[in-house]
């Protein structure tokens, strides 16, 4: 599992746009995570899967709320990570009002995830390889805090406990 202090692996995850930008189409662009991450100071926050119960109701929701004051605490982009595809992650934002507050970003066959060694296996619940419960802050694309769950918790990656830690 990745450590305090170590360089994210470098990966590619893909986000749904829904409005062209310089250099993104409308639909699923792909991104490297060394370079969306490069110079920036970014909360990353992952979780079993779209659509799901803690998920929906409490982990999506917290930081989209708590967005403002993650900003205004040095934090320049907020992702939300999930083994899904990015079609799943688009409709999941557009149903969270994501929006403008956090980047939601498929990791549709688990390389980041498997990568930073959070993965895990939900084979036996229908759900194939999944993520853990996570939230970490990185910094110009090196983690200065990792805060994983214990199986069936969300007690430490929640968007307060992240900002507990920024200030």
């Amino acid at each position: 599992m990745i450590r305090t202090g170590e360089k994210l692996p470098d990966a590619t995850v893909f986000e749904m746009l829904d409005e062209e930008r310089a250099g993104c189409t409308i639909g699923p662009n792909s991104f490297s995570v060394t370079e969306q991450t490069a110079g920036k100071r970014v909360v990353i926050f992952g979780l079993p899967g779209a659509f799901t119960p803690t998920c929906s109701a409490k982990h999506v929701p917290g930081y989209v709320e708590a967005a403002e004051k993650l900003r205004a605490a040095g934090i320049d982009e907020i992702w939300c990570v999930s083994v899904n595809d990015a079609f799943v992650m688009g409709a999941w934002g557009r149903d969270q009002h994501t929006s403008g507050k956090v980047r939601m970003m498929a990791d549709g066959s688990a390389v980041f995830t498997r990568a930073l060694g959070l993965d895990q296996d939900l084979s036996a619940r229908g759900m194939g390889i999944r993520s853990q419960r996570y939230a970490m802050v990185v910094d110009d694309g090196v983690v200065k805090t990792l805060n994983v769950e214990a199986p069936g918790k969300f007690e430490v990656s929640d968007a307060q406990s992240i900002l507990a830690t920024l200030k």
